[in-house]
């Protein structure tokens, strides 16, 4: 049996920056943290011929072209396993559609998992251009690159997204001590909400086609968010960190009117009166995660606790897609 693992994230500065609608004409700017919350892949080799598939629907077919989970399909193509028998199954530690990237830690993972099977060596960039190929180029995802970079490299890293779709990936230039205090005092607490990113993000595709849209302009000012980000994390200016935080999500609810709503609107306003000086939506908005910067963590979580709130404790990894067992 081969287990891959491939991290999750959370976007600390710049997302949605990394789409190619706007970083060919501008060039994007995230920064952002792996997690140790993790998609695992495992391969084994069935005892009967075959393709078994098992992930929140199971599959059996002997075509690779028959396979319906389009990713599955698509790496097992792109790999040319034709004519190979194998059993996959995947597992989460957090559901899809919470905003924390799965889909780019899905792909990595399974890619990886492919490649150990095959006895190849894959490396970090390689893995994670890979992923966007099957993503964005083979089945038309509206997604940015950010995902399967951060899964694949681990850490909290700074990525510049050129505007000829090449990425230069360099670690946030940050004190331990610093980052430490960093992970310590960021906390994710679940809206409740699961959601599909993909309507959010083709609204952001397509209002940023014109070079002149006023898409590109918000995107100018989350890029500039970015890097301000960067320079405050990097001094270990924690207090304007979280003031950058929230304007982050002002210009990032302006992007689109699915981003929030009421719920997700009160608790993130109620946090900041209970323990957190900075707070955003974590992903392409509408669900999932509230990633708050807190001074009085326990007040925060003694709030969202008695509101029924379920908060998701991390630490950042370092280590990246790899494999687990073999």
């Amino acid at each position: 049996m081969i287990i891959a693992r491939s991290p999750l994230r959370i976007s600390l500065g710049g997302g949605g920056t990394d789409l190619e609608s706007y970083y060919s004409k501008k060039m994007g700017f995230v920064i952002s943290a792996a997690i140790n919350k993790y998609v695992y892949v495992t391969i084994t080799q069935p005892f009967r011929p075959g393709i078994y598939l098992k992930y929140s629907s199971i599959e059996k077919t002997s075509n690779i072209k028959n396979v319906k989970h389009p990713i599955i399909r698509e790496v097992l193509k792109e790999e040319k396993l034709f004519g190979k028998s194998l059993e996959l199954t995947t597992l989460a530690d957090i559901p899809s559609g919470t905003g924390l990237g799965s889909s780019g830690s899905f792909t990595t993972a399974l890619i990886k998992a492919i490649y150990f099977d095959q006895k190849k060596i894959i490396s970090g960039w390689k893995l994670a251009e890979k992923a966007c190929k099957i993503e964005i180029d083979k089945l038309k995802e509206p997604s940015g690159k950010q995902d399967q970079y951060i899964s694949s490299y681990g850490g909290v890293n700074c990525f510049t997204f050129k505007k000829n779709g090449s990425v230069n990936v360099n670690p946030l230039k940050i004190s331990e001590k610093n980052l430490n205090k960093l992970e310590n005092n960021l906390l994710l607490f679940y809206t409740g909400f699961t959601r599909r990113s993909k309507k959010i993000l083709i609204t952001q595709k397509n209002n940023s086609k014109s070079k002149e849209s006023e898409m590109i302009k918000k995107l100018d000012k989350i890029k500039n968010i970015g890097f301000e980000t960067k320079k405050f994390l990097e001094k270990g200016d924690f207090d304007s960190f979280a003031n950058i935080m929230n304007q982050h999500w002002i210009e990032k609810k302006q992007r689109s009117t699915l981003m929030s709503n009421d719920k997700i609107d009160y608790l993130y306003n109620e946090g900041l009166k209970n323990g957190a000086i900075g707070g955003k939506l974590v992903g392409a908005g509408g669900g999932g995660f509230l990633m708050f910067y807190a001074k009085d963590t326990e007040k925060l979580k003694n709030f969202f606790s008695k509101k029924n709130i379920e908060e998701v404790e991390f630490k950042f990894d370092y280590e990246g897609s790899k494999i687990i067992m073999q």
